[in-house]
């Protein structure tokens, strides 16, 4: 029973290629994969009764036998209100406004607030989300302070007051008649909470610069199974752009100075929670695609969705007693209390700042909006927290995101020229 302790005591070594100091030899279990495992037990403890329900109540064809008060409960979570759509359009994002009947100074007005929204709420949750993750809280003369070390307390925390704002949200503005069967969110929330997971705890291996460098370069990953899998065609420019998105990458990983700090050196265990996010967040992305061919609004799946986030982290949290442990470090350092709380909040505000700006000005703005927003997010990290960027580092991060502004210009321009093909012809597929 000793040997499972000491196994996962040289992991962390294993993963970063450093010693572990004494004070650290007791901490086995703050290993990211350590808590990832157990993380994945705590879910299971939900999932898999949950799924043998489920499976029972089909195969008792529960639609024809089924009476009682929970028969509506049942129901919709299980079964469903309503067929899937025919269109796909139906049930995804809300047309956009037509600017018509609005003058241009009112347009603008709203383009500014949107933007204004937007990198309001994502700066300061990537600024918050850094401070909270790699620096300590208590700290005095004679007392060097704790670092807040579950990742997963902070996913409850986003994914609560994101249900509340949903729900809220809902009860006070008409909605699309639901008709999706409850239970299908269950797949896009545990793939939502792993991936913000990796993305918490990737923070404490890697600098926040290259997370975001990461993300933007997943288009790559995301092409590569489109052609294998799907077998997918690319137009030349997208071939091109994820080109200058790797190699800016590569420019930017390759050129840390000697004298870099431990806290920007890129470890393995941060490739691989970043190869975590990406794979969780693209599965997540896709299901939730697929989940709106029926009939429901961006916000009743924001609802759907932390409804069964809220269940499966709180969950997990009880079971492992971290639920307990981290209200006590929130009683502790008052100021932690603060910055989960306003990372809460910028996160949920900034969802619906995401829903209102496609609605009002389309996708191409808004992605031009949070393209800047990462460029801006790294320069205020870097001037905030010291990171060090070299020449050649600073030309890479020009390169992803000159390439990032090109495929929103050349994706525009094959809209426009798309709805100009003869009724016969379709487009390439795009990623």
């Amino acid at each position: 029973r000793f040997c499972l302790p000491l196994v996962l005591a040289s992991l962390p070594t294993m993963a970063t290629g450093e010693e572990i100091t004494p004070a650290l030899q007791d901490s086995w279990g703050d290993f990211w994969l350590f808590r990832f495992f157990v993380n994945a037990a705590g879910y299971a403890s939900i999932v898999v009764p949950g799924f043998l329900l489920i499976q029972y109540f089909k195969r008792r064809n529960y639609l024809e036998t089924g009476r009682g008060i929970c028969f509506p409960v049942i129901k919709s979570c299980v079964f469903g209100s309503e067929v899937k759509s025919v269109h796909q359009d139906d049930g995804s994002l809300p047309l956009r406004a037509e600017p018509t009947e609005s003058s241009t100074a009112r347009q603008v007005c709203k383009l500014l607030f949107c933007a204004a929204g937007l990198q309001a709420s994502y700066l300061t949750w990537g600024v918050l989300q850094e401070r909270v993750m790699t620096r300590t809280y208590g700290a005095t003369e004679t007392d060097p302070g704790e670092k807040f070390k579950d990742s997963q307390f902070l996913v409850f925390m986003n994914r609560i007051l994101a249900f509340t704002v949903a729900g809220l949200y809902c009860a006070l503005t008409k909605q699309p008649r639901h008709g999706a069967p409850m239970y299908k969110y269950s797949f896009a929330s545990l793939s939502n909470i792993l991936s913000s997971w990796c993305q918490y705890e990737a923070l404490k291996y890697i600098s926040f610069p290259t997370q975001v460098l990461a993300k933007a370069s997943k288009v790559i990953p995301v092409m590569m199974m489109g052609k294998l899998v799907s077998r997918k065609s690319y137009e030349y420019w997208e071939y091109l752009t994820a080109a200058l998105i790797s190699v800016g990458v590569s420019m930017f990983l390759l050129s840390s100075a000697p004298n870099r700090t431990v806290s920007t050196v890129t470890t393995f265990s941060g490739v691989v929670l970043l190869a975590g996010y990406i794979i969780f967040d693209s599965f997540t992305s896709n299901w939730q695609d697929a989940l709106f061919t029926y009939k429901m609004s961006p916000v009743q799946m924001m609802f759907g969705v932390n409804v069964f986030s809220c269940l499966f982290t709180v969950g997990s949290l009880l079971e492992q007693g971290a639920l307990l442990e981290s209200l006590r470090f929130m009683a502790r350092h008052s100021e932690f209390t603060a910055h989960a709380v306003l990372l809460s909040v910028c996160s949920a505000c900034g969802q619906l700042f995401i829903f209102y700006t496609i609605n009002q000005f389309g996708a191409a703005v808004f992605t031009i909006i949070m393209t800047l927003r990462q460029a801006f997010a790294i320069l205020l990290s870097c001037l905030i927290y010291g990171h060090t960027v070299t020449v050649v580092g600073g030309l890479g991060i020009a390169v992803v995101f000159m390439a990032l502004f090109l495929r929103v210009y050349a994706r525009s321009r094959m809209k426009k020229r798309s709805k100009k093909l003869p009724p016969g012809e379709t487009p390439v597929q795009k990623v």
